[in-house]
């Protein structure tokens, strides 16, 4: 996985992005997988408690697929497409810490099928461009990222 880092942020340049804080990683079956980005759980600091919506649920772009809380931040995680969630990632749901350790790896939070997979990427963005953005938003809210290396 080739990725940019800025100010100690992991930002992997072959992810789609909404620029504010969701990756989607299209995969080989037709599903999306998505998470949050390594700027936005050190944002939100140690992630105390995730709620998931049910696995079949229907969400409509921009509506939440799950929802977390840490000691500075509580919100909804949205997905950029309409779609169905097929999984949702069990050791988040038994360690939501997790996401401020491995975001992109371990740590994914839902599987979704898009309703429209052609049209699923139309609002993200990915590469040189999802990197430029992402630095923006980075220095727009004074981040530095620290995890607990692996």
């Amino acid at each position: 996985m080739s990725h940019t880092e800025y100010n100690g942020c992991e930002l992997p340049d072959d992810l789609f992005y909404d620029l504010d804080y969701v990756w989607v990683r299209p995969e080989d079956d037709g599903t999306f997988t998505l998470g949050i980005t390594d700027p936005a759980q050190t944002m939100a600091g140690r992630v105390q408690y995730f709620r998931f919506r049910k696995p079949g649920s229907h969400r409509a772009a921009g509506k939440p697929v799950a929802r977390l809380e840490s000691g500075k931040w509580a919100g909804g995680i949205p997905t950029p497409f309409d779609g169905t969630i097929e999984r949702i990632n069990p050791a988040v749901e038994a360690d939501p810490g997790l996401v401020n350790v491995a975001p992109y790896t371990d740590a994914w939070v839902v599987v979704m099928r898009p309703d429209d997979p052609e049209a699923a990427l139309e609002r993200l963005h990915t590469g040189a461009e999802a990197i430029a953005g992402l630095k923006q938003w980075v220095d727009r809210y004074d981040i530095h990222c620290m995890r607990c290396a692996d």
